[in-house]
């Protein structure tokens, strides 16, 4: 019996319990904590797009009163000319529209047009440098007044009546179709008649004669502005400059005619 061994059982293990936290509810907390985490970081993309929005608004907000320029003006060249001597300040918008169109006028195949239209170009860059202009080039319709369908002329006007501009232009038929939509339209070629030097009746005048007239006996010239002169038994001086008086002025449908004799 002394070299009997008594064996001893062995210590029983400890049960295991199940875990508190199985993956799945360790997956909803991750969740859970990153949307908090999210909801409380600043939202950037929507503040810089605010900041964006913002600055377009102000940027187009200056634009109000404009002057706004078609392609008929821009290619005439009187224009720019009118700017250099700063009469004009301000702000001067050529469209998107517009500078299609002066593109590809300058790159017609006619030989007059693609002069023109470089030389419109040009004299966008001789007003871009103007110390008293801010010349802007409006990449798209930022109010959405127009649509791809509109022509070039109707672009202009609906553009220019959003910002409560003004257009220059030489085209007849734009300055009239503008001002029936309530939009102030300045032609060029109104402003040069205005402009014009008046020569009244017992004016002295120093003027070359250039061509015979309609009747016998007349000589025709022309004063700086354009204005006609006929010279009453002046055809024998064609060719020679000569000092007359101004007798009489008529009024026509193509302009002013004056008549005079010589001294």
């Amino acid at each position: 019996m002394e070299n009997e061994k008594i064996q001893t059982p062995p210590p029983q293990q400890p049960s295991r319990l199940p875990p508190i936290f199985t993956p799945r509810i360790l997956g909803m907390l991750a969740d859970e904590i990153a949307k908090l985490v999210a909801s409380r970081l600043p939202n950037i993309p929507a503040q810089n797009q605010k900041r964006k929005n913002t600055a377009t608004a102000k940027r187009l907000k200056a634009l109000e009163h404009a002057i706004f320029l078609d392609t008929s003006a821009i290619i005439d060249g009187r224009i720019a000319d009118v700017i250099e001597t700063g009469l004009l300040s301000g702000n001067i918008v050529v469209t998107d529209s517009i500078l299609l169109e002066l593109k590809h006028i300058a790159d017609s195949q006619d030989t007059v047009r693609r002069e023109r239209g470089r030389r419109g170009l040009l004299d966008l860059e001789k007003i871009k440098k103007s110390k008293d202009i801010k010349l802007v080039i409006l990449p798209q319709d930022p109010e959405k007044v127009v649509n791809k369908s509109m022509e070039v002329d109707e672009k202009l006007i609906k553009i220019a009546k959003s910002f409560k501009g003004k257009i220059i232009t030489c085209d007849y038929n734009l300055e009239k179709k503008a001002t029936i939509e309530g939009v102030r339209a300045i032609n060029v070629n109104a402003l040069a008649q205005h402009l014009k030097v008046t020569a009244v009746p017992g004016e002295a005048v120093h003027i070359k004669v250039l061509h015979h007239g309609k009747e016998d006996g007349q000589g025709v010239g022309y004063l700086d502005d354009g204005t006609m002169l006929v010279i009453e038994q002046g055809k024998e001086f064609i060719g020679k400059t000569i000092d007359v008086v101004v007798g009489r002025v008529i009024q026509t449908a193509a302009g002013r005619i004056l008549f005079a004799k010589r001294i």
